[in-house]
């Protein structure tokens, strides 16, 4: 592989990509050491929100465990993620995608759950049962029919986008009564943005920083962001809830 960049080089030509990934130098046994470390990082940043989420978060407040939830789904996604990029394989591949598309799905579970759940816990786990079908569905697909790239894109940005919108639209409609949904709507409108890192598409920097890597890294202070939100929102609702006890 090395030698065929070097030829490109030398010839003037654009750095080749190999089955589509750009060389990276290793690092002990990692594959794309940036990436990987990236990926550490982000895990290690949710498992310390989340330490610090039930450590100032009652489990009686109504939306706890399904933050708790989450944050299990995202440390799994991060962790799938560590190990594709230390080692490549079609087996890791599917995990790191397949959790990520959980990730973003979870989310939408939250979202439902916040906005509509609470006042309607069956709509709110009939939906949760709906998106665990299209789960299945998206993995069965891309497991026993054909793992198809363009398609899988497609789909996570069709989830993706529900995820902002849903969000964006119940943040907008409260940030006045409260203020610290912003923190909400700055996170999914950073996610988006700092998404677009992924199409500059560029050789890695000295054979090891590429744009998946700086994306992997942008999203360290997003998870701290919105990690404290959903402290926040969890207090205001156990907040909420025993004002509502008190009076009955």
């Amino acid at each position: 592989m090395w030698l065929t960049v070097g030829l490109y080089e030398q010839e003037g030509h654009r750095v080749p990509q190999f089955y589509g990934k750009w060389p990276f130098s290793r690092f002990l046994f990692f594959q794309e050491p940036a990436s990987a470390f990236a990926s550490f990082l982000n895990g290690l940043a949710n498992f310390v929100m989340l330490t610090r989420y039930k450590a100032s978060v009652p489990p009686s407040s109504p939306m706890y465990h399904t933050c708790i939830a989450f944050a299990w789904v995202s440390l799994n996604a991060w962790f799938w993620s560590m190990v594709f990029h230390t080692r490549d394989t079609d087996v890791t591949e599917k995990l790191d995608y397949f959790c990520a598309s959980t990730v973003i799905l979870h989310s939408i579970y939250l979202c439902c759950v916040r906005t509509l759940g609470l006042k309607r816990p069956a709509f709110a786990n009939a939906f949760g049962g709906f998106l665990i079908l299209c789960l299945a569905c998206h993995v069965s697909y891309l497991t026993l029919v054909r793992f198809d790239y363009g398609y899988n894109m497609a789909a996570n940005v069709v989830i993706g986008l529900l995820n902002l919108f849903w969000w964006l639209c119940w943040c907008l409609q409260n940030q006045q009564r409260l203020p610290y949904v912003r923190k909400c709507m700055a996170v999914v409108l950073l996610l988006q943005a700092l998404a677009l890192l992924e199409l500059l598409d560029f050789p890695p920097l000295f054979w090891i920083l590429d744009a998946h890597a700086l994306w992997h890294l942008s999203t360290i202070p997003v998870n701290v962001l919105f990690y404290s939100f959903l402290r926040d929102d969890s207090l205001y609702l156990l907040k909420v809830n025993s004002a509502v006890m008190k009076m009955d």
